[in-house]
């Protein structure tokens, strides 16, 4: 539990110090000034930088989170079970001893196995993130505030959170299998392999199982997300002012 908690912490950190500073600094080579209200393709282009930022760093963990979840569950082909190779023990121990054994047992693409996907999902996704919450907060707060109000911060974040999880489900159900896919066998090629197999077997209605859920999901944790980057924005800003008056 301390690992999935302790990575989305750091993950996402860095995906909004990434998208803040990208903004920051297309509004100083455009404008001359980095403070500016960023225009929307601004916004786009930040929120791109981000979504390829998080496939560097989200992948190998993704990976591990997966293979250590994957690794209870039996793999049944055909009437086949596989155990783990020591009977009633898992294949991986913890994190660090499932990241090292991928690397050494399937190298540097094994880590990154299913970044693909994740590529196809982040980038888009971060942009109907980033996006969304931009229009929705200058929408939602009333005319003559400088800044969103927490409630305004709030409910934007939700909106835009339920918006990027639903429309990422299908690709994160790609990469989820090609990152699964290993503990016990390697059933797909790739990105395209993995799509093709599993729309002949199970058709067009597995891409958007958990759809429901991940849009639910979505909404209270973006919100948070997105609440506590705006005050901690406020709270630096505050800060510098009073260090530099």
């Amino acid at each position: 539990m301390s690992f999935p908690l302790a990575s989305i912490a750091v993950y996402s950190s860095v995906v909004f110090g990434v998208f803040s500073n990208t903004q920051r600094l297309l509004s100083q080579l455009r404008h001359g000034d980095p403070s500016r209200t960023p225009a929307l393709a601004d916004v786009a282009l930040a929120s791109m930088v981000a979504g390829f930022v998080s496939v560097g760093i989200g992948s190998p963990v993704d990976l591990v989170k997966i293979r250590l979840q994957m690794q209870t569950q039996p793999y049944i082909k055909a009437n086949i079970k596989l155990e783990p190779t020591v009977p009633g023990s898992p294949v991986y121990r913890g994190p660090i001893h499932c990241f090292r054994t991928v690397l050494q047992k399937e190298g540097i693409a094994g880590i990154y196995r299913g970044a693909g996907a994740m590529l196809l999902r982040d980038v888009p996704g971060y942009c109907l993130y980033f996006i969304p919450y931009t229009f929705f907060c200058g929408w939602i707060t009333p005319d003559g505030n400088i800044s969103p109000n927490p409630a305004s911060i709030w409910l934007a974040g939700g909106v835009a959170g339920a918006i990027s999880w639903g429309t990422a489900t299908p690709m994160d159900v790609v990469k989820s299998r090609l990152q699964a896919d290993g503990v016990y066998l390697n059933k797909y090629k790739g990105t395209l392999d993995c799509i093709l197999q599993s729309y002949q077997h199970e058709g067009l209605k597995v891409f958007f199982r958990g759809i429901t859920v991940n849009a639910v999901r979505g909404f209270p944790m973006s919100s948070a997300m997105f609440l506590g980057y705006e005050l901690s924005l406020k709270a630096m800003k505050r800060d510098q002012t009073e260090t530099n008056p």
